[in-house]
């Protein structure tokens, strides 16, 4: 493009590369009316920085390269809107005041069945799981090797397991051990 704005040439790019910029946008954006707005935008910038930008290759792949990375922002962009605007539903009181005594019911539980655990495998896993200790702590406390707390944790949650028959105990377990 020339120094100055010459509108022919400019309204001859953008009649000559409107129609395949915007393929290219849509192929992205898979939204026609984003396809165009996106390609007009890319028009826009041209015409109000044309003094500044220096082609080194040809304009279709100067203008392609530009409206892909156009179209991928806009979807970027509208994914993290998207992601805001959307409200996570918050349970009524009802549905929580259940919630709370269904965890309360399962903490006895969940109780029994740590204490049948064995002693020294029980203070490794209540050191790691309520305490928050890593195993390399533990082993320290215990005067242990590394592997023998990975053993014994385990352990400990192979009982649970074979106790409850369900995975989600095992998680509610480490929750509520935790509070």
């Amino acid at each position: 493009m020339s120094t100055h704005k010459d509108l022919k040439i400019f309204e001859s790019l953008y009649k000559e590369h409107f129609t395949y910029l915007s393929l290219v946008s849509f192929n992205i954006t898979k939204d026609k009316d984003v396809a165009k707005d996106v390609v007009q935008d890319f028009f826009i910038y041209l015409w109000e920085k044309e003094e500044s930008i220096n082609f080194t290759i040809s304009f279709k792949a100067y203008a392609t390269r530009a409206v892909k990375n156009l179209s991928l922002q806009h979807l970027e962009k509208s994914t993290t809107i998207s992601l805001n605007t959307k409200k996570i539903a918050l349970p009524k009181e009802e549905e929580q005041l259940v919630f709370e005594k269904t965890e309360e019911t399962k903490k006895p539980k969940i109780f029994n069945l740590v204490d049948k655990i064995p002693q020294a495998r029980r203070e490794i896993f209540m050191s790691h799981v309520v305490e928050g200790h890593s195993y390399a702590e533990i082993a320290e406390m215990h005067n242990i090797s590394i592997n023998t707390v990975k053993t014994q944790m385990k352990r400990a949650y192979a009982f649970l397991r074979e106790s409850e028959k369900s995975s989600i105990l095992i998680t509610a377990i480490y929750f509520l051990l935790r509070n």
